[in-house]
């Protein structure tokens, strides 16, 4: 087994913090969440949280119509900012200490993303939720998880799915779909059926040999079993 990590960064989509809603948070999964990232911090790993904001606003599906790409993209930075904010309650009332920075000019809501401050949130055994992406349009959240994990020196990445890892077909409708445990980020990036992450972030993992987890965060325990590098979703990674 692979040594337990020290970092990692959870990606998580708005989606997913939606819950049982089609939109918004669901603050019961919210709290249960907390629950389970805390299990993670009490074993001695630093944990920082990416999250999307497509349960509220997605840049792409809002541009055209007379609004701007970039202005739709500024919208979701702005959803992600929500749900960020919601989360960091959400954490604390589960006594789960919990800093939310953005990279997103709002000093009135969160600490603005410094890394140098990051880090000592982290040192200090402090969940850090990073809201805004990156703060520029046209990159994902996917893309800004990658980006945010190099420059905090994660170990992994850790993408929370509903599924448990990734498939050679589409698992809900072929029963004869096989799981990999292991994906070469090369063949992640060539294989055009494989979309667990967009090529911008798939190629910033390649070039800095920055694995990849693609797991179903929702079974109980499982985000911890993967930040102790524990056998769970599939890895993808250099050989």
């Amino acid at each position: 087994m692979l040594p337990m990590y020290k970092r990692v960064l959870l990606k998580l989509s708005g989606e997913q913090l939606a819950g049982k809603y089609e939109h918004g948070i669901d603050t019961d999964f919210g709290a249960w969440l907390a629950r389970e990232v805390k299990q993670v911090v009490e074993a001695g790993i630093q944990v920082v949280i990416m999250v999307g904001g497509g349960n509220y606003a997605r840049g792409t599906q809002l541009a055209g119509h007379g609004i701007q790409r970039v202005t739709a993209d500024q919208i979701g930075m702005l959803a992600t900012m929500m749900n960020a904010l919601a989360l960091t309650d959400i954490f604390e009332h589960e006594n789960v200490a919990t800093r939310c920075m953005t990279n997103v000019y709002a000093e009135q809501l969160a600490e603005p993303y410094v890394f140098r401050l990051a880090l000592e949130h982290l040192e200090h055994g402090r969940v850090v939720i990073v809201a805004g992406g990156i703060g520029r349009p046209y990159l994902t959240t996917d893309t800004a998880a990658l980006a945010v994990a190099l420059e905090l020196s994660c170990d992994v990445v850790m993408k929370a799915t509903k599924v448990d890892g990734v498939y050679d077909k589409d698992p809900a409708q072929h029963a004869d779909a096989k799981r990999y445990e292991v994906l070469s980020l090369q063949e992640a990036i060539a294989n055009e059926k494989i979309k667990v992450m967009d090529r911008a972030a798939l190629g910033l993992a390649f070039e800095h040999n920055l694995p990849i987890l693609i797991f179903d965060a929702l079974q109980p325990g499982n985000i911890l079993r993967a930040a102790r590098s524990e056998t769970v979703g599939t890895a993808i990674r250099h050989p």
